[in-house]
Formats: structure tokens, sequence, C-alpha cells
């Protein structure tokens, strides 16, 4: 498998959660990068991923369609260091089983290039900004939580030469 660097594009397996967009979306739009890029508010599943190749599309459809639907709720505000704020899904549970078997079909895929030893699902509502600004993100998005997240398909999304993102495949979970 070719690794995500040495590619012109770059993908995401992630569940979309347009019930988090009232109430997250102008702040992402001002603290996520990918927010004015068109990714959409969203809970990632694993990147970087693998380019959306027909094998690839029908190995995910297999997947996802084995994993029954849920629901999460975006119940609490959580942080990585100072640096990143995000909201917490719960139950996490449903959401760490879909990246384990999406990475034990395809083993050369390793979340976040393998840079943290724990996965943690979350809503990232605004990152890299004064810990200031983003401590008054929190406070604004805390009183409006919590927000219960159906969670029926996974997307496949793709940004070409760092460009917007656009959904390239969609997969629906079982019933």
């Amino acid at each position: 498998m070719e690794s995500q660097e040495n590619r012109s594009d770059r993908t995401a397996l992630l569940v979309a959660v347009p019930a988090a967009e009232p109430v997250v979306g102008g702040l992402r739009a001002r603290f996520d990068r990918s927010a004015s890029r068109g990714m959409p508010a969203h809970i990632t599943v694993v990147f970087p991923f693998l380019p959306a190749t027909a094998a690839v599309v029908t190995e995910l459809r297999s997947i996802i369609a084995a994993v029954p639907r849920f629901t999460v709720t975006l119940a609490s505000v959580g942080w990585f260091g100072q640096r990143v704020v995000w909201l917490a899904p719960e139950p996490a549970g449903p959401l760490r089983e879909l990246t384990r078997l999406v990475v034990d079909r395809f083993p050369g895929v390793r979340p976040y290039d393998g840079r943290f030893t724990e996965v943690v699902p979350h809503l990232t509502v605004g990152h890299d900004q004064p810990h200031r600004v983003l401590l008054d993100a929190a406070a604004e998005v805390e009183p409006q939580l919590p927000i219960d997240v159906p969670v029926s398909s996974v997307h496949l999304m793709a940004s070409v030469a760092g460009g917007n993102w656009n959904t390239v495949a969609t997969f629906e979970l079982g019933c």
C-alpha cells in the first residue's frame, strides 16, 4: 500500500454529524481550517486513509454494512492539551469498533499516521488558536449539549492536492 505522504490526494473515512452543525458550524468556520474546505462537522473513523479504488470501496461497503446502526450523544467538551477543543461522543465504543474493523481489514492504514497510542473519537470544534479563544468556544458550545447523533452511514472523503473536501463514497451501516 502506498503511504499517504506519497500521494497527491488525502482521504478520510468519517461519520458526518449534521445535527452538530447549528451548534459548532460557525465556530468550526473560524477555528478549523478543514471546515472552510468543505469538511462537515464529523467524527473521524480513519485519517489518513487510502484512495477510493473500486477494491477499497467494495471492501469498505462490506465492512460497514456488517455494523449495526447506533446512536451516540455529544455530551461534553474535551481537550487535547490547550490547542484542540472537541466534543466527546458517548458511548465511544461503537466508533472505536468501526475504526478497529477498518484497520484490521487494511493493516497498512494507521489512524493519524500512528502518532497517538490511543485513538479518541471526537468532533473537533477548533484547534491551533490561542487558548483563550478556544476556552470561549468551549463556553459557547457547552450549554447547547447534549446533541444526539444517529449514526447510519460513513463517508469516504477526498481532498486533491490540499483543495476542497468532497464525498467520494457513502457506506450505509446495517439495520
